[in-house]
């Protein structure tokens, strides 16, 4: 199965959790934004909203994945927020809890930035993170 990359997307560590423990995730106003400018191009497929995920890849061992999302699997996470919906992946759950998801533009880039106090490390890149 090949992914279809739809945004790019870095890691930071957090000193202080950023939300209570029962938030799985939340999203920036800007976040918010962009999911829904994304979402609207594709509506007409099915899709019912992003899907989070991580992967093995990079010199600190995990990054995280977005794709579009079909449907909900058993035993996925789903967010809803401000009327976007964000699926997160089983396997990205653990790593996620407490994370603040925002997108951020400037003159050299455009991407989402996962603010996440569980991080132990970060490449120099900030694209792969441990836990």
């Amino acid at each position: 199965m090949t992914t279809k990359i739809i945004a790019s997307a870095t890691v930071r560590a957090v000193k202080k959790r950023i939300l209570p423990s029962r938030a799985a995730l939340v999203l920036t106003p800007s976040a918010v934004k962009k999911v829904k400018e994304i979402m609207q191009k594709e509506e007409a497929k099915g899709y019912v909203g992003l899907k989070v995920g991580v992967r093995q890849r990079g010199c600190n061992g995990l990054s995280y994945t977005l794709d579009y999302a079909k449907t909900k699997e058993k035993l996925d996470e789903e967010v809803k927020q401000d009327g976007v919906t964000i699926i997160i992946d089983k396997k990205a759950q653990l790593t996620l809890l407490g994370t603040e998801m925002d997108y951020v533009e400037d003159k050299l880039s455009a991407e989402f930035v996962f603010n996440n106090p569980n991080i132990k490390g970060t490449c120099g890149c900030g694209e792969s993170f441990s836990i």
